[in-house]
């Protein structure tokens, strides 16, 4: 053997060594860590006025500790609960054609697949997204709230004005009349009608728990969803302040009964148009002393809610605007999520030191006399992919990008030290698996 032949070996080419380092960077997180960098140039409120989508002063969205610790999956959690129908629809496909495209790659680098192979992973795939789909609808966790900015903080109330208890017959059961307060306490709310359908039972109950001064507590106050004039409505007061306006049932109106209680100007019950719904069915009062509706839901929380009140926003608005009803929000809420869509504001000086009853009143009587006036309704932001197909087809990546810029500086922390975390997590696992003495 020659001095030449008992020399080391050549090292590799540099390129080589170039190609294995670049193969072992964390592409992932490199990029999605300039992706959220990036889109910190690109800051937007998060909040807005749902009838001018111009920004709003007066509140904001604070954020618990806990939120923070969570921010990647309450923020991600939060997003697809603001999402339409065809929105989810969009996203759903797009991780299919994602999916396939992954396993057509991955069969073509091992060489072929096999039917069992693939049938199995596509079992696994659905699962896995019904599963994080039910984790974001059931699992509870942390909710963005809003905050009312000083000085308005004392004058200024935060409503709900469609919310729904395990009475409902599509309730959720665990969502009891306490549990309807402790969301709408966690998401900023003052004050939350429960609208149940067919029964008052759980706002009967919950009322029964309400704080003594409306300041000292979220209120819970009486209404009822039922059917007038072909229309879903939400009548306040239902059974309590007005009684004997439905059938025996709880479910219609009676034509003759609202008429007779609307006969007194400035004390006829409150009807509000609620979504999903047609407009062709919206039958505003025409003059004080008629029966009608007096507001109408420019937000409902609802996935077919959502996709209605976005697609017809400005048809609602200038409704509105022409016939003097009251722009309101509602939650729908009915147990499932932890996202709050919108939020109703309306100025009542005084309303702390109401009793429960006398708020509900103070709320009537602004929504007959101010209408248009009496309220602002302020919005979770979220990207509007309308109803063209290219942008639908886009709708994970303009949805992702514009969460990603309402994030704020506490927010994006969070998600760069769950970026790494992670990494940092799998390289460990990776180094200790391969440690492992091969098996006998």
């Amino acid at each position: 053997m020659t001095a030449k032949s008992r020399t080391a070996p050549d090292p590799p080419p540099a390129a080589g060594g170039l190609a294995a380092a670049l193969r072992r960077v964390p592409w992932w997180a490199v990029v999605t860590t300039a992706v959220v960098l990036l889109s910190a140039n690109f800051m937007t409120e998060p909040l807005r006025d749902a009838a001018n989508f111009q920004p709003v002063t007066e509140v904001s969205l604070a954020h618990s500790a806990a939120y923070l610790v969570l921010a990647p999956l309450c923020d991600v959690f939060d997003t697809l609960s603001l999402m339409t129908v065809p929105q989810h629809l969009a996203i759903v496909v797009t991780l299919a054609l994602l999916f396939v495209g992954w396993r057509v790659r991955r069969g073509w680098r091992r060489g072929g697949t096999s039917p069992v192979r693939e049938a199995r992973a596509v079992v696994f795939a659905v699962f896995g997204l019904l599963l994080f789909y039910a984790v974001g609808i059931v699992v509870p966790r942390p909710m963005a709230r809003l905050v009312v900015s000083p000085p308005l903080n004392q004058a200024l109330i935060v409503v709900d004005f469609h919310s729904h208890t395990k009475y409902s017959h599509d309730g959720a059961p665990w969502f009891t009349p306490e549990a309807n307060r402790r969301w709408h306490r966690d998401a900023g709310f003052d004050a939350a009608y429960v609208t149940d359908h067919r029964t008052v039972q759980g706002a009967e109950q919950a009322r029964r728990d309400n704080p003594r001064i409306a300041g000292e507590g979220t209120t819970i106050l009486q209404g009822l969803e039922v059917v007038w004039q072909g229309a879903h409505v939400n009548l306040l007061g239902a059974q309590q302040t007005f009684s004997g306006l439905t059938d025996p049932n709880l479910r219609d109106i009676d034509d003759k009964a609202l008429t007779l209680a609307s006969m007194i100007p400035h004390h006829e019950p409150v009807l509000i148009f609620t979504f999903p719904g047609m407009l062709r069915y919206l039958h505003p009062a025409t003059a004080p002393g008629t029966p009608g509706v007096r507001a109408i839901e420019i937000v409902d929380g609802s996935p077919r809610g959502l996709t209605d009140t976005r697609r017809l926003r400005t048809t609602i608005a200038t409704i509105a605007a022409a016939d003097s009803l009251a722009l309101v929000a509602g939650s729908d809420n009915h147990g499932w999520g932890y996202t709050a869509p919108a939020w109703t504001l309306m100025l009542l000086p005084g309303w702390r030191g109401m009793t429960p009853d006398s708020l509900a009143g103070a709320i009537d009587d602004a929504v007959r006399s101010r209408g248009f006036e009496a309220t602002e309704v302020v919005e979770r932001r979220v990207a509007n992919t309308g109803r063209s197909t290219a942008r639908l087809a886009a709708t994970v990546p303009l949805v992702a990008w514009r969460a990603l810029t309402m994030l704020t500086d506490n927010e994006r922390v969070a998600w760069l030290i769950w970026i790494w975390g992670s990494v940092l997590v799998g390289t460990a696992w990776r180094r200790r698996r391969a440690a492992r003495p091969p098996a006998a």
